[in-house]
């Protein structure tokens, strides 16, 4: 492993830990150089799940651009690193379990969705915005009453009333 910092090839593990599913291993590293600090995760390879475009383009799974949709979708909102980390891992583990290596994108979408709506509905509304492309204030709207309405998702049953 490089360091980061020097990038000497010298360096010694101080800490390792798994991660609570046992998918990632922590390593805190040292450089032997330079005397620099840090972390490194390690995930097994597996077969490259294909996501199946609008398109019809495939697209292999990136974790990094999940995360940064859902980073997005969570800014300015108290979800904190380690809950984001947390439903990128649950979405790649339930695409990686299903049968077949193509999953379509709207089933991506969709798990996002459900557990942003779990997780904070002003996420889960700003998500669904840009995942839905919402061509007009009424679908917007028709999206929020969802949410309001007792039997979706806990809803609180409450109406929307434009103002």
């Amino acid at each position: 492993m490089r360091c980061p910092f020097c990038s000497s090839g010298s360096t010694k593990v101080l800490d390792t830990r798994d991660s609570e599913d046992r998918t990632v291993t922590r390593r805190r590293r040292s450089c032997d150089a330079c005397g620099g600090r840090f972390t490194t995760y390690e995930r097994s390879e597996v077969a490259d799940v294909m996501v199946v475009k609008k398109d019809g383009r495939r697209e292999a799974f990136s974790r990094m651009k999940l995360r940064s949709g859902i980073t997005k979708a969570c800014a300015k909102r108290p979800v904190s690193g380690e809950a984001i980390e947390q439903l990128v891992n649950e979405v790649e583990a339930e695409l990686r379990s299903r049968d077949g290596l193509e999953v379509n994108h709207q089933l991506v979408g969709e798990l996002v969705m459900d557990k942003l709506r779990q997780l904070d509905t002003v996420a889960y509304i700003r998500f669904a915005s840009v995942y839905r492309a919402f061509a007009d204030l009424t679908s917007f709207q028709d999206e929020i009453q969802k949410m309001l309405t007792p039997d979706r998702a806990g809803g609180t049953g409450r109406q929307l009333t434009p103002s």
